[in-house]
């Protein structure tokens, strides 16, 4: 399965908005995904909200993003692209 690893760069982490907006990218594409962080192996559902915030990410943390499916490497570029940017988060 193809994998990525990226690190959360905006200053409060995976909180509720930018968990809504990885669920919401990631249920674009109907490959399956899992995030898992980097440090600890247990992976959750990356279309699902509340088992994203379980991963309480904060800023700094490394998540391994993997994918399976016919459009897998587009979901991973594209879910990579929004934690890089720090999910448009301005605060």
């Amino acid at each position: 399965m193809p994998s990525r690893k990226v690190t959360i760069s905006n200053r409060l982490g995976l909180h509720a908005r930018p968990a809504m907006l990885l669920a919401e990218r990631a249920s674009t594409f109907s490959s399956t995904i899992e995030i898992a962080r980097a440090d600890a192996g247990d992976a959750v559902d990356g279309k699902s909200i509340m088992q994203l915030l379980m991963l309480a990410g904060t800023s700094g943390t490394v998540l391994k993003i993997t994918a399976e499916g016919d459009d897998a490497a587009a979901a991973l570029a594209a879910i990579a692209e929004l934690i890089e940017r720090g999910f448009e988060d301005d605060e």
